[in-house]
């Protein structure tokens, strides 16, 4: 399944990794960071949230899972609150773009340009890479989708997450692995809201995309292109 993540965060691991001679230490040194730091204590919570007990140490890009779960949004996700994060994918790169793109547009047009005609930015530029992963567990599937409309909702934002945020409370108490559901963006599409950072399996970048968005007639319109890894 597709996840796009932001370019710059793909290369990117922990600090610790530098003062760390293998996977063992480094796994030691993150717990310890967690334990003393009061940033780290906020995204993993330790008594809420997610325990380290709970993150994947010593595979390859171990750490693009672990940045999932750690870094929540202060408003949560869908399937997600503040206190633990989740792996969002799509079964399609079409997909996973209908999602990412009508939440960056939402955010360009909420930014306030005074000296911009509309009061937005005109146009931006991001790169993202598709990260692929496979999955081989069960996963609670909102099916059919009007017994769930109100954790399907597609508007307000971060409002109408507020139904979803409970099921998913409710279902990792039940040790859910996660849940299936139809995209709220792309019509036809299905995402998927993984609970388990153990879960994702063989996390692997496949290629980069160039994401722009440009101002035209009171609404952001998107292109994307493919452009190359380094």
């Amino acid at each position: 399944m597709h996840r796009l993540i932001p370019s710059r965060y793909s290369d990117s691991g922990t600090v610790l990794s530098e003062l760390a001679d293998d996977d063992e230490v480094l796994e030691k040194l993150i717990r310890l960071d967690g334990a003393t730091n009061d940033r780290v204590q906020g995204e993993q919570s330790g008594l809420v949230g997610i325990s380290t007990y709970e993150l994947v140490y010593g595979i390859p890009n171990a750490h693009i899972i672990r940045a999932a779960y750690l870094h929540p949004s202060p408003t949560g996700s869908r399937f997600n609150d503040s206190t633990r994060g989740a792996w969002y994918a799509a079964d399609k790169l079409e997909t996973s773009l209908d999602e990412v793109g009508y939440h960056k547009a939402k955010r360009l047009a909420e930014i306030v340009v005074p000296d911009s005609p509309d009061g937005v930015p005109l146009s931006e530029s991001s790169t993202y890479d598709d990260w692929l992963a496979d999955f081989h567990a069960d996963f609670h599937a909102l099916e059919p989708a009007t017994d769930y409309a109100a954790c399907l909702a597609a508007e307000p934002v971060p409002e109408c997450y507020a139904e979803s945020q409970k099921l998913a409370v409710r279902l990792l108490k039940t040790q859910s692995n996660g849940i299936s559901y139809p995209s709220v963006r792309r019509k036809g599409g299905r995402c998927l809201a993984c609970f388990r950072p153990a879960l994702v399996y063989q996390p692997r970048r496949d290629k980069r995309y160039e994401i722009s968005f440009r101002w035209e007639r009171r609404r952001y319109k998107r292109e994307v292109h493919e452009v190359p890894i380094g």
